[in-house]
Parts: structure tokens; sequence; C-alpha cells
């Protein structure tokens, strides 16, 4: 097979034309490192090659563009990456990242942590599951949990004072606040105990 034309595209792509036809657009760095141009043969494994290093080096460009902006964990990214690359350049691309240390799944969970449990006053339970949205395994999100000596009552108060003041003036909003803090993880009792101070949850 023959490359009759390679034209530059948009975003670092580069389109093949093999045999006088259009084929497939390539990661133009991937494919200048390889040597290939127009009037080169090119065999299937060859072409097959070229797709699948211009897959793995796009993926890492993208996981670093992803990270640029804030931290991720492995799943966040490979969620990002794995539909627009595959498996092979999503793992390749992460497997770098974490060579780099520009990703720590241990370290996104502390700071993370840190944020649901003393600036957001989630419940323990809740904050688990927050972790575990983001990838993090179970036991890993309850160890670093285990590390934190939070009263629920006092993380309710802290929400009562905050989040939930203005909703604390009527009944209907107290009633709605009780919902939301049920669904934020909070034990029934503890809830009441928190809002004993408000009229109709005083013993």
């Amino acid at each position: 097979m023959l490359i009759t034309a390679a034209e530059e595209r948009k975003k670092g792509l580069t389109a093949l034309f093999i045999d006088g036809e259009y084929a497939v657009s390539v990661d133009t760095v991937t494919l200048a490192s390889m040597g290939m141009k127009t009037g080169s043969e090119i065999s299937d494994e060859e072409l097959y090659e070229l797709i699948e290093n211009s897959k793995i080096n796009r993926a890492k460009e993208k996981a670093l563009y992803l990270i640029e902006y804030r931290s991720r964990t492995r799943k966040e990214i490979r969620d990002r990456l794995v539909p627009l690359f595959g498996e092979k350049a999503a793992d390749k691309a992460i497997e770098r990242l974490e060579e780099l240390g520009l990703i720590n799944d241990e370290s996104y969970a502390r700071d993370l942590a840190e944020q649901l449990i003393t600036r957001k006053y989630y419940s323990r339970e809740r904050a688990v599951f927050e972790l575990m949205k983001k990838g993090i395994d179970k036991d890993t999100a309850e160890e670093i949990l285990d590390e934190y000596d939070a009263d629920p009552c006092e993380q309710i108060t802290a929400l009562l004072e905050t989040k939930y003041a203005r909703a604390m003036s009527d009944e209907k909003g107290r009633a709605r606040t009780v919902n939301s803090l049920r669904a934020m993880g909070f034990r029934w009792s503890d809830i009441k105990e928190a809002m004993s101070g408000y009229d109709e949850y005083d013993d």
C-alpha cells in the first residue's frame, strides 16, 4: 500500500490517503516519529501500529489536559479516555501519568475527604459514597475517613447554621431540611438531637 497524501488537519491530526483514498486521521507527531510521509509504502501491520500508537499519544495528551485544571482519579480519567481512544490507550496514558507522579488516588482521596468532612460537613456515610463515586475503593475510603473524629450532631449543627439557616425559619423549611439531611446520610436520631432547639423538634 502507498501513502498518496498526508494532509494536516486541526487538533494535531493528519489525514492519510492510501492508494488514492482517505484511510484514517492520525496524530501528526506519531506519524512523523514513525517516518511515514507521502510516498511511503505501508503494510497492514505498520498501519495498525501507526493507528495504535496514535491513539496512545492522543490519549496521553488528553489526560494531561484533563488534569491541568483539577486533580482526578484513575477512574475519572479512564472513563473519559476509553470512549475516545479505547482501553489500551487509556491504560497506557494513565500508566504514564502515574510514572510522572501526576495522579495519585490516595492523595486525591485525602484531599477530597478533608473537603467533604471539614468544609461541606458531610456525614461519614455520604463521604464514603462520594469517594467511591470517584473510583476510590471502599476500604481505602473508610480507612481515610477513620482519621476524622467528626461528631454527626456537630456536622448537622454546622449545616443548620449555614446551608439551611433560612429554611429553619418555618415548618415546611424544617421538613425539607430533615429530608435533605437524611439524604446526606445522617441518622434520624442525630438529626433530631441537633434540631432540638427548634420548636417542633424540641422535646
